[in-house]
């Protein structure tokens, strides 16, 4: 009989905190108020959440101007200073921020969210490709894979550009310290990636307060520049781009790729729309962020108007001399804040490819108590850190590292847009016209910024291209794997009707106590159970077959979590659903499942866990999967995080078995 648990008001009051990876004590109230709140309140909880996004979200976009415009004139060559270049480049820095961040991500991006959550990966689980077998679900998982591969090439690059840009103003400040940028840029990334496994918790309320300083200097310094030579206001005008493009087509062509820099943190925006809601970001945006980058890159421009010779640092240039060092000090910080959060966000992904099946379990600690967000992945880490300071090494300047940086995001803002496409016609049913012009005016703009940055792949571009398609080959043979290894567990196992059955033959001595089993989702019999009963010929009077289930949706309630069959003989079988934002906890689904009362006689505290330790041997062909990619499948098996820590099973009750699977 199929029982699924049926919440009263009384226990879904008390569960009324969304039980998941960071769980708390079942009974502790909600911090969210149970009515609606006041105008007046609501008001005051957008400011704070908007205050909030400005450390959060828009330090990645919000650093730009430390780089973006002396890379226009000295990425992939020097682009002569003159006034028709400067307000030309001007105007299309001026209009990609409103077409590309504006209109596309801020107005409408944030209205295609999967239940809040924005991302290339949550557009991805909206669609759900793996439902389906055809070429066209095929060409959007490679598409969605690709696209989340390539922002861990953002999460390198990233904090190497930016930190490296921000310490760049000693070259200014005193030329002499020219040999110590990298170093000191090399000390501060490193005291950046060891600080992580603390966590953003301690430090979230400053973020908001010192990006809200950085924006108003930027404002600030920018309107001063203004003031200097008003005439630059004139790139506002779409004329000024028009003629740039038409006067030196190619130049122009060229300079897009450069561009493109002033457009870099869309992807973050959008990904981090469900920390705060789409209402912050967008009141953040129009009301600071867009006029602050504004002003400050129309000033930069003024400046080069009046001293052409200052586009080697047009940013420091507008600083006046006794301030140079003060603003180095800030802008090092607005990059660590910026750094931190693609650094976060790249936590986040590696923890969704983990849900979805992308990725084997790899060790996620949970560093705030009150965001389930807040995440910490020590292996992740290790890799970012190493990647991110030999980039800085080996690239050596902000101008060679712009190349490789505008590949990375252009490429995802161009699939992001696709996968968009397909969400107007299968989950808004758009029709196919009017979706098309759509996609097609957002899709316009990001091939022309794709095609330019690609020019630059022999310059760097390559780097997160190969990072891409190693992260894609890495996600592609997991989740083959592992439909490999189900299939030959279905085709080996024993049905579990089968096994029930067996028991009422010759019955097992049962002994005091739960024991709970984790297993697929199939109907068979884990292997686990079938090892424990031949070696010790002994089963628990109660055996729970569980199973950890990721849905498309982010996050699960805690009302929701549970669906139980009782199979008879005392066995039940037991789905626990979690979103693909949530970390799984299986001994809080055992607790939940007493204090529901769903199995008779369940004591949480004195339940054993069982899991199976697979040991993965390659065994002679296969027609389907390379016998390389099969290696490589073992090779992640055996590093991947036990059950035990990934599932967060009490250690003193959880027995792992060792099972060797031939695929």
């Amino acid at each position: 009989m199929q029982w699924k648990t049926t919440v009263t008001k009384k226990v879904r009051a008390q569960l009324a905190r969304d039980l998941s990876g960071d769980e708390r004590d079942i009974g502790q109230p909600s911090r969210y108020p149970a009515g609606p709140p006041a105008k007046s309140v609501e008001r005051r909880r957008t400011a704070s959440l908007s205050l909030m996004a400005l450390g959060i979200v828009y330090g990645d976009i919000g650093t730009s101007p430390l780089y973006a415009l002396h890379a226009c004139f000295y990425s992939g060559g020097h682009l002569a200073v003159t006034p028709a270049h400067v307000l030309g480049i001007l105007s299309l820095i001026f209009w990609a921020l409103i077409v590309v961040i504006s209109i596309k991500y801020v107005a409408f991006m944030m209205q295609a969210d999967n239940r809040g959550e924005g991302g290339i990966l949550a557009l991805l689980a909206l669609l759900d490709p793996w439902r389906s077998n055809g070429r066209g679900a095929i060409l959007l998982i490679l598409l969605g894979t690709f696209g989340a591969a390539l922002l861990y090439g953002d999460g390198m690059i990233t904090p190497a550009i930016s930190v490296l840009s921000a310490v760049d103003g000693l070259r200014v400040a005193a030329p002499a310290l020219r040999p110590w940028v990298i170093p000191i840029t090399v000390l501060t990334l490193l005291f950046l990636f060891a600080t992580q496994r603390k966590g953003t918790a301690r430090l979230g309320r400053w973020l908001g307060p010192i990006m809200l300083l950085w924006f108003s200097i930027l404002a600030l310094l920018g309107l001063h520049g203004i003031l200097e030579a008003p005439a630059v206001l004139a790139s506002a005008n779409p004329l000024a781009a028009a003629r740039f493009i038409m006067d030196a087509p190619g130049t122009a062509f060229l300079v897009l790729g450069s561009v493109f820099l002033v457009v870099t943190g869309g992807e973050t925006l959008y990904a981090d729309m469900g920390h705060f809601g789409p209402a912050p970001i967008r009141w953040a945006w129009f009301s600071l962020v867009l006029p602050a980058l504004l002003l400050n890159y129309f000033g930069q421009g003024a400046i080069l108007l009046i001293d052409p010779a200052k586009a080697a640092h047009p940013f420091y240039s507008l600083v006046p001399t006794w301030g140079v060092y003060p603003m180095v000090a800030l802008a090092t910080v607005a990059t660590v804040i910026a750094s931190q959060a693609v650094i976060s966000g790249a936590y986040s992904l590696a923890r969704q490819s983990i849900q979805m099946g992308l990725s084997p379990r790899l060790g996620i600690v949970q560093t705030s108590a009150e965001e389930m967000g807040q995440i910490y992945m020590p292996g992740v880490n290790v890799v970012l850190m190493i990647a991110t300071i030999a980039v800085v090494i080996g690239f050596g300047s902000t101008a060679r590292l712009a190349g490789a940086y505008g590949v990375a995001v252009s490429a995802t803002m161009a699939i992001t847009t696709i996968l968009a496409f397909w969400v107007m016609r299968s989950r808004w049913h758009w029709s196919l016209l009017r979706a098309g012009l759509v996609a097609g005016l957002f899709l316009i703009p990001d091939l022309v910024f794709l095609s330019s940055n690609l020019l630059k792949v022999p310059d760097g571009g390559w780097l997160p291209l190969l990072v891409a398609g190693a992260v894609v080959m890495l996600m592609t043979t997991w989740r083959r794997g592992m439909q490999l290894r189900r299939a030959t567990a279905q085709e080996r196992g024993m049905p579990v009707a089968t096994f029930l059955q067996s028991l009422s033959f010759e019955p097992p001595a049962r002994v005091r106590g739960t024991a709970v089993f984790l297993c697929g989702p199939g109907d068979t019999v884990p292997q686990g159970l079938l090892h424990h009963l031949k070696l010790n010929q002994v089963l628990h009077e109660r055996v729970l077959l569980m199973t950890a289930v990721t849905r498309d949706v982010p996050r699960v309630s805690a009302s929701d979590r549970l669906e139980i069959t009782a199979l008879g003989a005392d066995f039940y079988r037991v789905f626990v659903n979690y979103g693909f934002m949530q970390t799984p906890n299986l001994s809080v689904a055992t607790k939940l499942c007493q204090d529901l009362g769903a199995i008779p006689g369940l004591e949480a505290e004195a339940t054993t866990y069982y899991a199976d330790r697979l040991h993965i041997a390659v065994a002679g062909r296969n027609p389907i999967v390379s016998r390389w990619r099969r290696r490589l499948f073992a090779f992640m098996a055996r590093n991947a995080q036990g059950a035990v820590e990934y599932y967060r099973l009490p250690a003193g009750r959880s027995v792992e078995l060792g099972i060797q699977v031939d695929i």
